[in-house]
């Protein structure tokens, strides 16, 4: 608890990347708020261990009630039940669940096993000296999960009461990549890796930069794809569907037929592609600003606010279209098809 609450903002930066950012909406999986889950067993122990120095009983297994009686008891697991938690108790360990399924688990290992092996070093100077060892340790861990039971929480980690539950205990909220770079040369961060001799500050501070590059560059090719998608795809195949409803707004008056239903879905599709259009356009302009950005930090922040912000612009109204253009014109698979039919 001492080492996950004291560098809570390290771990963060372990586990964040551009696509784990945006894996189900960024704050959400992984969230942006370290805590850790113990299950209702293990801090009804914590409970008692910080409210009168020692834990006398443990929480038993509650029983799943199934309703029926030819079944035997079936008893609950009281630890691992929350899914939303980056740091869980499983019932025999921790599991540090912020790593996306494609990065690399070095640099999470690295700072685990530093700030585990910190909070063991300072554990070990207080017991070292101490005169009773029996007592010492009691205090000690006593002191531990008091002054650190903030980081604990058994709740919803993907909730807005959580974030605001997080705020008031003091607990960093760091909700993308980039915010969670700085991380790395803190005099915190520093001293620490300095102490064990995992990490020099010039080559933390190199790391830094290689990331920020990192950020700007994936962001910049993600773009750049979007780019082409729109001007080469989406924009051209509006452009057929639009001259499709032309013709039949033509043909349904030429006949006298009632066309109220094709003029409506015309206006609406031109409406939505002079949308496309426009935010087209400005995420060429805020793209072409951030490549001319020389630092990495400002950088790797103008494409996160601006960059980031103009394709989420040009997404919307893309979607809109994808709901409403005929299927055999759409370029792209639909999310209908991605998940029933590849």
């Amino acid at each position: 608890m001492k080492a996950v609450d004291t560098h809570a903002d390290l771990l963060r930066r372990s586990a964040a990347d551009v696509g784990n950012d945006l894996r189900l909406g960024a704050d959400e999986a992984p969230p942006a708020i370290i805590s850790i889950f113990l299950g209702e067993q293990l801090e009804d122990v914590v409970k008692q261990l910080v409210e009168t120095g020692e834990a006398t009983h443990c929480m038993e297994k509650p029983v799943l009630e199934t309703g029926a009686d030819s079944l035997p008891d079936l008893l609950i697991d009281p630890t691992d039940r929350n899914r939303t938690s980056p740091f869980a108790f499983t019932g025999n360990k921790f599991e540090f669940r912020s790593v996306g399924s494609a990065d690399s688990i070095g640099d999470p290992n690295i700072i685990l096993n530093t700030i585990v092996a910190e909070a063991f070093c300072e554990a070990a100077d207080v017991l070292e000296k101490a005169d009773d060892f029996e007592n010492a340790v009691h205090d000690l861990i006593k002191e531990y999960l008091t002054k650190h039971q903030r980081i604990i929480f058994n709740g919803d980690g993907y909730s807005k009461s959580w974030v605001k539950e997080a705020e008031r205990r003091g607990l960093p909220n760091i909700p993308t990549m980039v915010d969670a770079i700085d991380a790395l040369t803190t005099d915190k961060a520093v001293k620490l890796f300095e102490k064990f001799s995992i990490y020099t500050k010039p080559e933390l501070e190199s790391r830094k930069e290689i990331l920020y590059e990192i950020y700007s560059k994936t962001i910049n090719i993600e773009a750049n794809c979007m780019i082409e998608m729109a001007k080469k795809q989406i924009i051209p195949a509006e452009l057929k569907f639009v001259k499709n409803l032309a013709e039949t707004v033509s043909l349904s008056k030429t006949i006298g037929s009632d066309c109220k239903v094709a003029e409506e879905l015309l206006v609406k599709v031109n409406d939505i592609l002079g949308q496309v259009n426009s935010a087209l356009i400005n995420l060429e302009t805020q793209l072409a600003a951030a490549k001319a950005i020389k630092g990495n930090k400002e950088k790797a922040f103008a494409y996160r606010d601006n960059v980031k912000t103009a394709m989420d612009a040009l997404r919307k109204p893309a979607d809109e279209l994808e709901k409403i253009t005929d299927k055999e014109i759409w370029p792209f698979p639909t999310y209908e098809d991605l998940l029933f039919e590849v």
